[in-house]
C-alpha cells in the first residue's frame, strides 16, 4: 500500500543501485512505484511541461491539491475571467463620472452627460476588486509565504488592493462626491502584473533610465544655452522690426523662449518660429538651423540609438531568464519521468524517459491539438529507446513552430479533359489572372470616380460602369466555381485567401442582384444613385474596392515584400506588451489630466474668457476650433493625449492650457511628450529594427530550426533572441532544482 505522504509530497528522485542516485532509507519520495505514485509523477511532469511551454516559474507547490488549484488557475476559463475583469475595471473610466457617453466632445455642442448614480459603478468595481483579492490569494498560496515575501510584484499587488479598497470605502462614505479617486490611477497595475512580457519591458525601461537621463541632461543643457542666446540675440532695437516681433512672439520671457525652442526640437513650429527674424535678416536663420541640427538630428537620434541598444541588452537578459525557465521546467519534467522509468527497472543502466510515459503525460498537458500531435509524432520517431535529457529538451523546440496543416486531397475525375482542366484552374497562373482582372476592376472604379468628381449626381450616366461591374462580378463568380471544381470545397476553404475571395464574391453578387432588381439592367441614362444618399449602387462600388486585398497574396513570392510583411505580422503578434505599456501610460495621464484640467476649456459665450473665432489670433486654439481637445471626460482625454503625442501643432495645446489653467500646465504636457513620443515611440522603433534585422539577416537560422526551407515559424518575442542566448548547463539546472522550495531532489 502506498505511503499517504507520497501524494502530499512531490518527488523528484528515485531509488538507485550502485550507479544511481542514493536516497535516504525510508524516504517517502523513494518508495516503490504504485498507481497513485505514478499518477502523481505524471501530474507533476504535466505541470512542469506546461510551465516550460508558457515560460512560467516552477517555484510553486507540487502536492496533489496545489497542482489541482494551479492548473485550475491557469485554465482557459479562469484566465479569461481574470482578463475580462481587468478589461472591465479599466473600461469603467468611460462610464463613471465624468461619463464619456455623449455623441461629441466639443464643448460648444456637447449635451449634458449621463451621470451614473452613486453605487452603480462602485458595485461593479468592488466585484472586480474581489476577483483580484482571490487572484492574489491563490498566487500567494501557490508560491508559499517564503516566496511571497521576496516577490515585489505580489507585495505591490497586495498594497494596491488595500489602497483601492480603502479608497472605495472613502468614496462611498462621501457619496461619490470626492474630487480625486486614487484607485483610478492604480487600475493599470492590474494589467501590468498579469503580463510577464510587460514586466520585462518595464524592467528594460527602468534599467535604461540612467543612460537616457544622460542624453536628456545634455538635451536640457542644449535648450538652456540656445534659450539664453536667443533672448540675448532677439532683444529688438525698435518697435515693429523683425527682432522685436521675434521677441514679442517667441522670446518674450524665459518660459516662453524655452517652450518655443522645445517645440522647435520636435519641428512642430518650424519655420514659423524663425520667420519674423529671418524676414529682417537672413543671417538669423543660422541660429535656428544650428539648433535644429544639434537637437533634432543629433541628440534626439542619439537618444534613439541609446534606447535601442539598452532595449536589446536588457530585454535579452530577460529572455535569457525565460529560456532558463523553459529549460528548467523541461529538466524537472525529465527528472520526474526518469524516476518512473527507474522504478520500473531492477537495475537501470541509463537515465532516460520511456516514450510511452511521455506520451501519456502529453495527454494531460493543456495544449492545442496541433502542437500535441506534432510532438507526439516526434516522440514516436524515437521508437522504444529511452529519451536522453538532450533529446527531451529538443522536443520543446516543436512548441515554437507553427504547425502547417496538410491541405485536403483534391477530387479525382475520371475524364482526362477534366483532369487537365483541374491542373489549369489550380495553377498559380490562374491566381495571377484573377489579380490582373481585379486590377482592371480597381482601375475602372478609380477612373470613373475621378471623371465624375465634378459632376452632379443628377447629371451622371453610370451605364458604362454598370456594365463593367456586371462583367467583373460574373468573372469573380466563375473564378469561385472553377476553383471549387479544381480544389474541391474542403480544399478551397482550406486557404484563407480563398475564403475571403468567396465571401467577397457572394456579397458582391447579392448587392448586384439587389441593384438590378431595384434599378433594372444598366441602360443609357442609368442613374441609380439619385434614389438615396447611400444607395445599393454606392455600396457595390465600396465593396468592390476591397478587391485590392487580393494583391496581398503576391507578397510571399517577392523576397523584399515578404520580409517587410512578415515583420509587420510579427510586430502585431509581439505588440501586446508594448501596447499594454502604452495603455498604462495613456490611462494614468488621462486620469491625471481629468483631475487637473476638467472644465478648464469653456465654449465662448458661456461666461468664458475665450474669444470667438472671428477675434481669435490666427493659428490659436480658438481659431483652429480645437474645442473637442479637452479633459472633460476619459474618452476626450485619450484623444487629446493622442494629438499631443503626434506633436503636430502641439504648441497650440501648450499655449491654450497655459492661458486657461496657468503656466504650470506645461509641465504635464512636456512630461507626456517625454514618456510617449520620446520613450515609447523609440521603444517601438527598436522593436521594428530588431524584427526587421532578425528577418533580414537570420533567415537561414529559422530554416535550420524548421529542418525544411519551406516551413513557416511563429517569431515570438522569445524566439526572436533565441539564437544569441546562452543555453544553461546541466549543472546550473540541477543546482537550481536542488534548491526548489517545494521539491526534494535526492542525489
Amino acid at each position: 500500500m502506498a505511503d499517504p505522504r507520497a501524494e502530499s509530497e512531490p518527488l523528484l528522485s528515485r531509488a538507485r543501485g550502485d550507479g544511481g542516485r542514493d536516497c535516504p532509507a525510508g524516504s517517502a519520495s523513494c518508495r516503490p512505484g504504485a498507481a497513485p505514485w505514478r499518477d502523481l509523477c505524471f501530474d507533476q511532469a504535466a505541470v512542469f511541461i506546461e510551465d516550460a511551454i508558457q515560460y512560467r516559474s516552477i517555484n510553486h507547490r507540487m502536492d496533489v491539491r496545489s497542482m489541482w488549484l494551479y492548473r485550475l488557475y491557469y485554465s482557459n476559463a479562469c484566465q479569461w475571467i481574470l482578463s475580462f475583469t481587468i478589461f472591465l475595471i479599466l473600461f469603467l473610466a468611460f462610464i463613471e463620472s465624468p461619463s464619456s457617453l455623449t455623441s461629441t466632445a466639443d464643448v460648444r455642442y456637447r449635451s449634458a452627460p449621463w451621470d451614473p448614480p452613486c453605487g452603480l459603478t462602485e458595485g461593479v468595481e468592488v466585484l472586480c476588486l474581489l476577483v483580484f483579492v482571490a487572484d492574489v490569494s491563490v498566487k500567494s498560496y501557490l508560491v508559499g509565504w517564503a516566496q511571497f515575501r521576496t516577490n515585489p510584484w505580489l507585495l505591490a499587488y497586495l498594497v494596491v488592493l488595500v489602497v483601492s479598497l480603502t479608497d472605495w470605502i472613502v468614496s462611498l462614505s462621501l457619496l461619490c462626491q470626492e474630487w480625486l479617486r486614487i484607485r483610478r490611477l492604480l487600475r493599470p497595475f492590474f494589467l501590468m502584473q498579469n503580463s510577464s512580457m510587460m514586466k520585462k519591458t518595464l524592467k528594460c525601461i527602468r534599467s535604461s533610465l540612467p543612460e537616457m537621463a544622460s542624453v536628456l541632461l545634455l538635451l536640457a543643457l542644449h535648450l538652456c544655452v540656445f534659450t539664453m542666446s536667443g533672448m540675448l540675440l532677439f532683444t529688438g532695437e525698435k518697435q515693429g522690426d523683425g527682432q522685436d516681433r521675434e521677441r514679442l512672439i517667441y522670446f518674450r520671457n524665459l518660459p516662453e523662449a524655452l517652450t518655443s525652442l522645445l517645440v522647435l526640437l520636435t519641428t512642430a513650429n518650424n519655420p514659423d518660429v524663425m520667420i519674423p527674424a529671418y524676414s529682417k535678416n537672413r543671417a538669423y536663420a543660422i541660429f535656428f538651423i544650428v539648433f535644429t541640427l544639434i537637437g533634432s538630428l543629433f541628440l534626439m537620434n542619439l537618444l534613439t540609438a541609446i534606447i535601442y541598444n539598452q532595449f536589446r541588452g536588457y530585454l535579452m537578459k530577460s529572455f535569457q531568464t525565460s529560456l532558463f525557465r523553459r529549460r528548467l521546467g523541461a529538466r524537472a519534467a525529465f527528472e520526474v519521468l526518469s524516476s518512473v522509468t527507474a522504478e520500473g527497472e531492477a537495475h537501470p543502466r541509463e537515465v532516460g524517459v520511456r516514450p510511452r510515459d511521455f506520451l501519456q503525460v502529453l495527454q494531460r498537458v493543456q495544449l492545442d491539438g496541433s502542437h500535441t500531435q506534432a510532438v507526439m509524432e516526434k516522440v514516436r520517431s524515437y521508437g522504444g529507446d529511452l529519451l536522453s535529457a538532450g533529446e527531451f529538451q529538443k522536443l520543446f523546440n516543436e512548441f515554437d513552430k507553427r504547425v502547417i496543416k496538410e491541405p485536403p486531397p483534391r477530387p479525382e475525375y475520371p475524364s482526362p479533359f477534366l483532369r487537365r482542366a483541374q491542373i489549369v484552374f489550380s495553377h498559380r497562373y490562374f491566381d495571377y489572372l484573377g489579380n490582373f482582372i481585379a486590377l482592371g476592376n480597381l482601375v475602372s472604379i478609380s477612373v470613373f470616380l475621378v471623371v465624375d468628381a465634378d459632376v452632379l449626381p443628377g447629371d451622371r450616366d453610370d451605364f458604362v460602369l454598370g456594365i463593367l461591374n456586371c462583367i467583373f462580378i460574373l468573372y469573380y463568380l466563375l473564378e469561385l466555381l472553377l476553383k471549387v471544381f479544381a480544389l474541391g470545397l474542403p480544399g478551397y476553404l482550406a486557404h484563407s485567401s480563398n475564403v475571403f475571395d468567396g465571401l467577397l464574391t457572394v456579397v458582391l453578387l447579392v448587392l448586384e442582384i439587389s441593384t438590378l432588381a431595384v434599378y433594372r439592367f444598366p441602360h443609357p441614362g442609368w442613374k441609380p444613385e439619385t434614389l438615396g444618399l447611400l444607395s445599393l449602387w454606392d455600396m457595390a462600388r465600396l465593396v468592390n474596392s476591397l478587391i485590392v486585398v487580393r494583391f496581398l497574396r503576391i507578397i510571399p513570392s517577392l523576397k523584399l515584400m515578404a520580409v517587410v510583411a512578415s515583420t509587420i505580422l510579427d510586430l502585431i503578434r509581439n505588440m501586446r506588451a508594448f501596447g499594454g505599456i502604452l495603455v498604462v501610460v495613456y490611462y494614468v495621464f488621462a486620469i491625471l489630466g481629468i483631475s487637473l484640467f476638467r472644465g478648464v476649456i469653456v465654449a465662448p459665450g458661456n461666461g468664458s474668457l475665450s474669444p470667438d473665432n472671428s477675434s481669435a489670433p490666427c493659428g490659436s486654439f480658438e481659431q483652429l476650433e480645437y474645442w473637442p481637445n479637452n479633459f472633460d471626460d476619459f474618452a476626450a482625454a485619450l484623444i487629446t493625449l493622442w494629438n499631443v503625442m503626434v506633436v503636430n501643432n502641439w504648441q497650440v495645446f501648450l499655449d491654450a492650457y497655459r492661458r486657461y489653467s496657468g503656466p504650470w500646465s506645461k509641465i504635464y504636457f512636456v512630461l507626456w511628450w517625454l514618456v510617449s513620443s520620446v520613450v515609447w515611440v523609440n521603444l517601438f522603433l527598436a522593436l521594428i529594427l530588431e524584427n526587421f534585422l532578425h528577418k533580414w539577416d537570420r533567415r537561414s537560422h529559422l530554416q535550420s530550426l524548421a529542418g525544411d526551407p519551406d516551413s513557416t515559424y511563429q517569431t515570438s518575442a522569445e524566439l526572436l533572441f533565441r539564437e544569441v542566448l546562452e543555453e544553461p548547463t546541466e549543472d546550473e539546472l540541477m543546482e537550481k532544482l536542488s534548491h526548489h522550495p517545494h521539491l526534494r531532489l535526492c542525489r
